[in-house]
């Protein structure tokens, strides 16, 4: 992400530079658009469709319920209109983070442009994974997931979610899917493109993934673990671009990224490899939402692994790539000190000569000059 500098003159109406600068209002008008057609019978419906949530289906109450009704979601087509809403409100809270929290910060530290960049970067995800964290967790204490580890298999497919369960799903999508205009928005560095669109894709194919296979239940429980190691990592690298003293988060980091992709993969092969394939009804139905065939949970389990293996090979070239820095910077810093030691005589050089070597003041001492009299 480049910085973006204010000039005094105006770019013209429509141009690149306009829209860069203007995009967070632009986008906020179009949204708008979609708020002021609830507020008309004619337009009502179809504004409907990107505002709320659709597919809801009201389970009457029973004898065992104390509620009367409980309302339940399943997704279709429609909820892409709702991603792509959402995906505008997105842009706009990523234009509100920047602007009056992150330039301020910015004009007060004085960064490079590349710290510039990273900063940034960092700022945007650690507040939205903070921010996916506490709700997932609520989520997942709300739904009693946690006390059940079993609840993440039992009676599947759950083709029917709670509400904050599909809004969760919704966001997630409608976040990542926003971060592809940012790569414009932001003026990314053409270096950096291919890295952000590998980065995004595989957000983008894992939710994607756990919603329409009706993988809903562990695909929480994932996220918030990923969230919240990923959370570590970029608060740390703030607290460290404004101290790089600063190790001791980055150390926290890597024991808990190490232990996170450990029980991703036990989780996921809990789940799938066992608790499904244990389940009765293994056949294929598109109509009821069943996935559970020997076909796709070997390439769930499949997905799930490769991900985590390409995270650690790039956390082994990391921390090996530090070491090596580490370890070149150290054999420096003691040569600098051997030679300015080196450099300087001791007592007993400056006593007999420079170097160790006699110089004629030592050949010329009064006890030599005693032996040539004699």
């Amino acid at each position: 992400m480049a910085i973006r500098k204010k000039s005094s003159k105006n770019p013209p109406v429509l141009s690149h530079e306009f829209i860069v600068q203007n995009h967070a209002d632009i986008v906020s008008c179009v949204a708008m658009v979609f708020l002021l057609g609830l507020m008309f019978e004619i337009t009502a419906k179809a504004a409907v469709i990107f505002v709320t949530l659709q597919y809801n289906v009201t389970i009457p109450a029973t004898e065992e319920q104390s509620t009367e009704t409980i309302s339940l979601y399943h997704y279709g087509i429609k909820d892409l209109a709702t991603v792509f809403f959402y995906m505008l409100v997105a842009i706009i809270m990523h234009a509100i983070i920047q602007e009056y929290v992150l330039d301020k910060i910015n004009r007060r530290m004085h960064f490079s442009k590349t710290k510039h960049s990273k900063f940034n970067e960092s700022g945007q995800l650690s507040a939205f994974y903070l921010f996916s964290c506490v709700w997932g967790t609520n989520i997942l204490v709300s739904e009693n997931y946690v006390s059940d580890p079993t609840s993440l298999w039992k009676d599947y497919p759950h083709t029917l979610i709670p509400f904050q369960m599909k809004f969760f799903y919704i966001s997630q999508l409608a976040y990542w899917f926003h971060a592809f205009p940012e790569l414009y928005f932001q003026k990314t560095k053409k270096e950096d493109i291919p890295r952000q669109l590998v980065y995004i894709g595989l957000y983008l194919f894992h939710i994607a993934g756990a919603y329409l296979l009706n993988l809903t239940r562990l695909g929480l429980v994932l996220l918030v673990l990923h969230y919240f190691v990923e959370f570590l990592f970029h608060i740390s690298r703030l607290f460290y671009f404004s101290d790089e003293k600063y190790q001791k988060g980055f150390s926290l980091w890597a024991g808990l990224f190490v232990f996170g992709r450990l029980l991703t993969l036990i989780l996921s092969v809990l789940t799938v490899g066992f608790g499904l394939a244990r389940a009765e009804n293994q056949d294929l139905n598109l109509t009821t939402g069943n996935f559970n065939i020997l076909g796709i949970r070997i390439i769930v389990l499949s997905s799930i692994c490769g991900t985590q293996a390409f995270m650690m090979w790039k956390f082994i070239n990391f921390q090996l790539r530090r070491w090596r820095e580490h370890s070149s910077s150290q054999p420096q810093s003691l040569k600098k000190k051997f030679v300015t030691t080196k450099g300087r005589p001791s007592k007993k050089e400056r006593e007999n000569g420079v170097n160790g070597t006699v110089t004629s003041n030592g050949a010329d001492s009064p006890r030599s000059r005693k032996e040539k009299s004699s």
